[in-house]
């Protein structure tokens, strides 16, 4: 450190000189001191001397010596590991995490949620003590970031905010849990106790997968037609638009770094570790940028000519704080070429600055697609799919949602990756030629004129005809468990709903799931009103001038619906427009769901 006493000890230098004297601190917590340090400068000139280095260190090096002694959980190498149990673990489980996420997240969150007036309360968070995991327990921060992901998912009038006591916090990890099955997150080994206990593991294994959704949301050809121009020579469209969204990304990357004249990279891990790929990306990606009146950024490449790779990812990094993209990554996880969080930083990067043309194109996802897909990856089918035909032409995926509805599965006869190079295409085949059978002759649906060719080659008619009553069948199966296996048909739950709503005074009465008073959700809320008294808020719902509402009341009303659905614990996947719509087939799920939660309540 002698050679610092003749000057002044920049920012940077300021954490590599912590690092030397072995006290390593991120550079959230570099800035955090230099701030304060400005700020309480004693000879006022701004800068920080070698004797001032050394009083800062000391102060802080005391600190972290006392609090060593306070710690109740174990570090090693970035990674915590702590004590404990979830619902599907055995006792003395132990479970660990990687703290890098946990900051990337906490600074993630801090940025995205930094103007909601209803997380001052837990804002900003520090991401180096665990107050992530104690930010989670009133369910409000979960259900604000599920929306920002994916917008409107959760009608905010539904969610508790105001001092919420233990019941209304339990109210509110429900309605997140639910939520987040429904956008098509894997929630199967939590509940709201999990998450009020902060597990860990399980608060950021959900989290990641809620901030993933959002990130890749507009990484698909459906809702960014830029990406057309990542066709390569002699691929068709409809292959392009099958790709999952990190081979989109990797792609989009690859696009600029040749239109760059550089090396492509294969992964993002290995090949990004000398931070070359993210300069010549944000270098190109900022060079096609074509607002006119905003100020064009350059960036300094200088950065490039840095021996040592983390200095240059810093220098990187800096760089993308122009572009307001200095999120997930420090320099240490670009250098240690961490997969998930450098692939996150790439997402962002697309998001923010995608640097692609516009094209016109058909075919976009319906919403009855887009519904199925993510009731699909709810349950944790694999592979995980991102576009329903081609991901479904192997046979896999339905026959693990058949093990799902209780429809037996002999494994031994299913082909499994990888194929052979030879006969790879008749091998998924004989899956779907299984799954039809089992679909016709154990399931009992109707599949009338579907053959295994027909989910093979991605029929859409065919496909979907065949995962509507797989959807169907999933639904109505928890009323089957309560009526001791006996077969529920839609007349069934009609009886069962008017029922409900005349014996306790309600007047919506429905005559069919096609009735058109559904389009009002009066039907739905009064009757989640006689399952859960007290839970639904009237004087926000809209009644019209003798029943009849505008289509904005509608939307607000059945957006009100879904949410309150959610929010008593039946788990929901229809969207407020099937609602407004009055699509019987997605009516009937949302009343089987809610008979099926309001008879097991009433269950002893």
């Amino acid at each position: 450190l002698y050679q610092h006493k003749i000057g002044y000890v920049s920012e940077w230098e300021l954490q590599e000189l912590f690092k030397e004297a072995s006290l390593s601190l991120p550079g959230y917590k570099v800035r955090e001191i230099v701030e304060t340090f400005i700020a309480g400068d004693t000879n006022k000139d701004g800068k920080i001397s070698f004797e001032e280095f050394v009083s800062i260190y000391q102060d802080l090096k005391s600190r972290q010596i006392s609090e060593t002694f306070k710690k109740i959980v174990s570090r090693r190498d970035g990674i915590r590991s702590f004590g404990g149990t979830s619902g599907i673990s055995s006792e003395g489980t132990q479970h660990s995490y990687a703290d890098e996420e946990k900051v990337a997240f906490v600074n993630w969150i801090n940025k995205s949620l930094a103007k909601d007036p209803d997380c001052q309360h837990l804002l900003p968070m520090n991401p180096d003590d665990e107050s992530l995991f104690t930010s989670v327990r009133d369910g409000i921060l979960l259900c604000k970031m599920i929306n920002h992901s994916q917008p409107d998912t959760i009608d905010e009038r539904v969610i508790n905010t105001r001092k919420p006591t233990t019941f209304h916090m339990r109210e509110n990890l429900v309605l997140a849990s639910n939520s987040a099955s429904a956008i098509g997150c894997t929630v199967v080994s939590m509940d709201a106790h999990d998450l009020m206990a902060g597990k860990p593991h399980l608060v950021l294994g959900l989290l990641w997968q809620v901030i993933k959704i959002g990130l890749f949301a507009d990484i698909e050809i459906s809702r960014n037609q830029g990406l057309i121009a990542l066709l390569e020579d002699g691929e068709s469209l409809e292959h392009l638009m099958s790709l999952p969204p990190d081979e989109l990304l990797l792609r989009w990357v690859n696009y600029h770094l040749r239109n760059a004249g550089t090396e492509t990279i294969s992964n993002f891990s290995e090949d990004i570790k000398d931070s070359r790929a993210y300069f010549h990306l944000m270098d190109q990606i900022t060079s096609c940028e074509e607002d006119e009146f905003q100020m064009k950024i350059k960036i300094d490449m200088s950065g490039l000519n840095e021996w040592d790779l983390e200095k240059r990812a810093e220098l990187m990094l800096q760089q993308a704080a122009k572009l307001d993209c200095r999120q997930f990554v420090t320099a240490r996880d670009v250098t240690s070429g961490n997969s998930k969080l450098n692939m996150a930083f790439v997402a962002n990067l697309f998001n923010m600055h995608p640097g692609l043309q516009k094209f016109l194109m058909n075919g976009e996802e319906t919403r009855e697609e887009k519904t199925f897909r993510n009731w699909m990856n709810s349950l944790g089918v694999s592979p995980h799919v991102h576009h329903l035909y081609h991901d479904l032409c192997d046979g896999l995926v339905i026959l693990q949602l058949y093990d799902k509805v209780n429809v037996p599965v002999d494994w031994k006869k299913v082909n499994r990756p990888p194929y052979p190079a030879l006969g790879a295409n008749m091998k998924k085949l004989e899956n779907c030629n299984y799954a039809v059978d089992l679909g016709r002759n154990v399931a009992r649906f109707s599949l009338v004129g579907i053959g295994g060719v027909n989910l093979n080659e991605g029929s859409r008619v065919h496909t979907l005809g065949l995962v509507w009553q797989l959807m169907r069948r999933y639904t109505v199966q928890v009323l089957s468990d309560l009526g001791d296996g006996e077969r529920v048909v839609d007349q069934i739950i009609l009886d069962w709903v008017n029922k409900m709503l005349s014996q306790n005074g309600k007047d919506t009465q429905i005559s069919s799931f096609k009735d058109k008073l559904i389009s009002t959700s009066l039907p739905v809320i009064d009757l989640i009103d006689v399952i859960a008294p007290g839970m639904v808020k009237f004087h926000v719902v809209a009644r019209g001038e003798n029943g009849v509402l505008k289509k904005d009341d509608k939307i607000n009303n059945a957006k009100y619906a879904i949410s309150l659905a959610r929010k008593i614990g039946a788990r929901v996947y229809a969207l407020p427009d099937d609602l407004v719509e009055v699509n019987p087939k997605m009516v009937m799920t949302v009343f089987a769901c809610l008979m099926g939660h309001g008879m097991k309540k009433a269950k002893p």
